[in-house]
């Protein structure tokens, strides 16, 4: 029996978009996909960007050096500039990047690409980070997924099932991702 394909959530101490973790993180766990939560300050509870309190289980200091299948930012504020600006997550991104793994950013996670150097021929984001990754040089869509071989990014909060499913069929297949939509009574 083969391991089942694991991803990597990356959470900032303050601000991440709880519906972004949360969501993404159930949708991938129910397609088969075992999902492992680090927080950049330790195991110590994240104060999301809406005052939930999420318990990663595991540390990036812990995890930083195993192979994922997918590494995933969320956004929020001020989660994302921090994910941006901190060398370990660059660390963890270039070395997924170069490795062929896939990567993953929701809302304004994706400036975390531009700031670390990892290169796509297009991606999508919260409206609000736009003009960034445009003068970082990306070709921007205002698709609600967007995957440009091996980064995937979406848009926002509203598009966390969308952004989820498409790394459960991209890792599992279609298949699998369609056999969710129903029992989650998901209307796309």
């Amino acid at each position: 029996m083969t391991e089942p394909k694991s991803a990597l959530v990356v959470l900032a101490a303050e601000g991440a978009e709880e519906m972004e973790v949360i969501i993404t993180g159930d949708v991938l766990e129910r397609g088969g996909i075992k999902v492992t939560y680090a927080g950049l300050s330790g195991s110590d509870p994240v104060r999301c960007a809406r005052g939930a309190r999420i318990v990663p289980n595991a540390s990036l200091d812990e995890v930083k050096h195993q192979k994922f299948d997918i590494v995933i930012l969320p956004g929020g504020q001020p989660g994302s500039n921090t994910l941006a600006e901190n060398d370990d997550v660059g660390r963890v991104l270039k070395k997924q990047f170069e490795s062929g793994g896939y990567i993953g950013a929701i809302c304004a996670a994706p400036i975390a690409l531009s700031s670390h150097g990892i290169k796509t021929d297009v991606l999508t984001s919260h409206p609000s980070v736009k003009d960034i990754l445009v003068k970082a040089g990306y070709k921007y869509l205002e698709d609600r997924v967007v995957v440009s071989d091996k980064v995937i990014t979406s848009r926002g909060p509203g598009t966390a099932f969308e952004f989820a499913l498409k790394i459960v069929e991209i890792l599992e297949g279609g298949e699998k991702a369609n056999s969710l939509v129903g029992p989650m009574l998901l209307k796309l």
